[in-house]
């Protein structure tokens, strides 16, 4: 969509590589900045809701804060922290632009920090900010300049106040451009404020960012040392603490429609809280010693477990269902789709169950479950006995079929809450998963002695790597020792995991419609340090958290021939299962 008068802005600010995008998140929003200081990606008030900065997928409008002169990028985060710093380098000086949503978040307001330092010699930068409603399709109203040079203007049904620039001129597209020139060794802050405003006073960008940092100092503590790469696993900690909402659910991913292989239709939505995915972050959290996400999973999913509903795969973050998928009419993102909803809606992923009960064994490990957490437990028991022996979608959310993960996960997780459990009920819920496992091995295992995919799909899964590790079997149990062997030799590249073969028509290849899944690799990690085998856990370890780019943010999936992210940014379940194989290799 461009602009009546002139070209759209995402024309002048084009899309980036997605291992250069930062997240600035304050666990109601989050929002994407790229190496030129541009927001391409901004949703207000909440993850879900209409983009007010939607370049990322082609939307008119953007805000961005860019040296004058030709540079060099480069950027950090403050650690522990999501206050992130652009850094750059031109032919007369060095600049850096600290940047943060005001944390921690108001549910109705967003507070998106910039603050401009001259590191060396002045400072010049050019400024543009264009807010639009509706994922760009809904220009400003109202704009107007006030006496103490703040401009204010209504966006879609919000209020917007920019601080910071008060000689910013109006374009001819509507937009404010202004000009900021910094003296040496000093600094020029910009505060964009968007939600419900009222009329007193604005508070001081330095109380601002004071409350900002000591709210990060607080909530992520500085003690990963216990682990393996403690530098990465405390970032991931912070993202995963920035994606996750004061009400306990985690977002999958902050973007949508960014495409796992161009062209390929498989781009999708996932600014949602995946169940399947609170049970990660608990399992990651609690392995660094760092239980607080085990308590928001926990909490979120007890409230959707004992609603008396269908239990879903996903849930917006205030527990509501999820929107039926539509599209935007905009370019999108290059090779993606704008696709805004999810199709998961209406499914069952019978794993789901079993992550469930292995997130409350966690917490019943750590004397962290309540009686409304058993009461879960006992449902999801009963959603299992009802459900195991009739088809679903699976971890990867695709037709249903007799999954062979799915039974297992839920073996995994009947065992693991068994053992707090009273006799009597323990027995109950172990014979359930025998049971299982019994069906399962009569169903599901291949003529090699591996399990396969389902009871008529054929071929390796990546996903059965993980429910051994979890305690479904043994580490030395043949089924186990197979199929991990089945999948180092046929699912691997370059020392990266493929979920299963893509290939279409019988051409049984990898990474024809997809990446290589990050989270796999570390699944592959956990599963050889089951083995005893920690020398090549911590090389698959070390391959697969080395997939991102500058500001540590992992994808869905990682191009292996491109070396490239792809997929939504950033994918929670990576993050999450990074923590915990740096948890458990630590050890």
């Amino acid at each position: 969509m461009s602009s009546p008068d002139g070209p759209p802005l995402w024309a002048e600010f084009p899309p980036h590589s997605l291992r250069d995008y930062a997240l600035l998140a304050d666990g109601h929003r989050g929002a994407l900045v790229g190496p030129r200081g541009d927001v391409v990606w901004l949703c207000a008030p909440r993850w879900d809701s209409d983009a007010v900065l939607a370049s990322l997928v082609g939307g008119e409008g953007g805000y961005a804060v860019t040296p004058v002169e030709p540079c060099v990028w480069g950027g950090y985060y403050e650690p522990g922290t999501l206050v992130w710093r652009d850094r750059w380098v031109t032919p007369s000086t060095e600049i850096e632009c600290r940047e943060a949503l005001a944390y921690p978040g108001d549910p109705d307001t967003v507070v998106l920090l910039r603050r401009v330092d001259a590191v060396a010699d002045r400072a010049d930068v050019r400024v543009v900010l264009d807010l639009r409603a509706g994922f760009g399709r809904e220009p400003w109203r109202d704009l107007r300049r006030h006496d103490d040079g703040s401009w204010t203007a209504t966006v879609g049904e919000h209020r917007m106040r920019w601080r910071g620039a008060p000689d910013a001129v109006v374009d001819a597209d509507g937009r404010l451009r202004a000009h900021l020139s910094v003296a040496p060794g000093e600094h020029h802050d910009l505060v964009l404020e968007l939600g419900r405003l009222d009329d007193g006073p604005a508070v001081p960008p330095d109380r601002l960012w004071d409350r900002t940092t000591a709210a990060w100092q607080e909530r992520v503590p500085d003690a990963f040392g216990h682990t393996a790469a403690p530098r990465d696993a405390r970032h991931s900690y912070a993202v995963l603490c920035g994606m996750t909402h004061p009400g306990g659910g985690m977002v999958a991913a902050a973007t949508l429609g960014l495409p796992e292989k161009a062209d390929e239709s498989n781009s999708y939505d996932y600014r949602y809280v995946w169940l399947r995915d609170q049970a990660y972050v608990a399992m990651g959290s609690s392995a660094v010693g760092r239980p607080e996400l085990l308590d928001s999973a926990v909490r979120f999913a007890t409230e959707r477990v004992l609603d008396g509903g269908p239990l879903r795969p996903a849930y917006r973050v205030d527990g509501s269902g999820l929107p039926h998928e539509r599209r935007l009419d905009l370019p999108g993102y290059p090779g993606g789709t704008d696709v805004v909803g999810n199709w998961v809606r209406g499914q069952t992923q019978l794993d789901e169950f079993g992550e469930l009960l292995l997130m409350y064994e966690r917490a019943a490990s750590l004397d962290r479950l309540d009686g409304d957490g058993w009461r879960a437990v006992e449902v999801l028991v009963q959603h299992v006995e009802t459900a195991w022996d009739e088809p679903d979608a699976g971890i990867w959310e695709l037709d249903d079929h007799w999954w062979t993960h799915s039974r297992l996960a839920c073996v995994a997780g009947l065992r693991a809450v068994a053992r707090h459990a009273p006799r009597a009920q323990a027995s109950r819920w172990d014979e359930l998963a025998a049971k299982v496992l019994h069906h399962t091995t009569q169903r599901c295992l291949a003529p090699d002695g591996s399990w396969q995919r389902a009871q008529d799909v054929t071929g390796p899964d990546a996903a059965l790597l993980l429910p051994p590790v979890r305690g479904a079997l043994p580490a030395d149990d043949p089924r186990t020792q197979r199929t991990l062997e089945v999948v180092r030799r046929e699912l691997v590249e370059d020392g990266y995991l493929y979920r299963f073969f893509d290939g279409d028509d019988g051409d049984e290849r990898i990474g024809v419609s997809q990446g290589a899944f990050t989270m796999c690799g570390l699944m592959m990690a956990l599963a050889l340090h089951q083995q005893g085998d920690d020398v090549e856990a911590v090389r698959w370890f070390e391959r697969n958290r080395a997939a991102c780019g500058p500001p540590g943010l992992y994808a869905e999936e990682y191009d292996v021939q491109q070396r490239q992210l792809r997929g939504n940014l950033p994918q929670a379940f990576t993050h999450a299962m990074l923590l915990e194989t740096a948890g458990v290799l630590g050890r």
